[in-house]
Formats: C-alpha cells, sequence, structure tokens
C-alpha cells in the first residue's frame, strides 16, 4: 500500500482487514488521516477508529454484496471492460431503484 498512497493527499482510507497492519496504521496516523479499517479479530491492541468513517466502510461493503448477486458480474462474464463497467452501472441502477 505504502507505493499507491505516497505523493497523494487524502483525509482518510477505507480499507478491508487485509489492510490492517501496524506500519500503515502508523503512517495514516502521521498523516492525520481518518482510518475506517476493519481490524482483525487476532489483533491484540484494539485500534482507535473513526465511527463515522467506518459507517461509510459498511455501507460500501454492503452496496458490493449486493452487486455480487448479480450473476454476470460475480462471474465477471463479460468479454470487454466496457461491457463490464455498462453491467455494473445497469446493476447499480437496479439496486437504486429497489
Amino acid at each position: 500500500v505504502p507505493p499507491l498512497i505516497d505523493n497523494v493527499e487524502f483525509g482518510g482510507l477505507i480499507a478491508d482487514k487485509a489492510f490492517d497492519s501496524n506500519a500503515l496504521v502508523a503512517e495514516l496516523n502521521e498523516r492525520g488521516a481518518r482510518i475506517g479499517i476493519s481490524q482483525h479479530p487476532a489483533r491484540a491492541l484494539k485500534l482507535k477508529i473513526d465511527h463515522e468513517t467506518y459507517k461509510w466502510r459498511h455501507l460500501i461493503e454492503n452496496f458490493f454484496c449486493m452487486l455480487k448477486e448479480f450473476k454476470r458480474i460475480a462471474l465477471r462474464a463479460c468479454k470487454t471492460d466496457q461491457s463490464f463497467q455498462a453491467m455494473i452501472h445497469l446493476a447499480a441502477a437496479v439496486i437504486n431503484s429497489r
């Protein structure tokens, strides 16, 4: 992750528990960024997280779960990037209309 966020300005990071590392958390704290990382259950010392940012992480996670209900998206059945993007837009419109 460090090469990806190097020289990038942001106010917070929303991530899954795969990104729960002490080095990343230390860098985010050093930058003053809000942390919205799902903590690994085996973590000895629990992190202080921003609950408002964590709510957004949960909302995004739920949206991806709803997207995966669409078979063509879950199986990545589209042949091109454009058709895959079109299916995501279509599925998002269907989810939004529910």
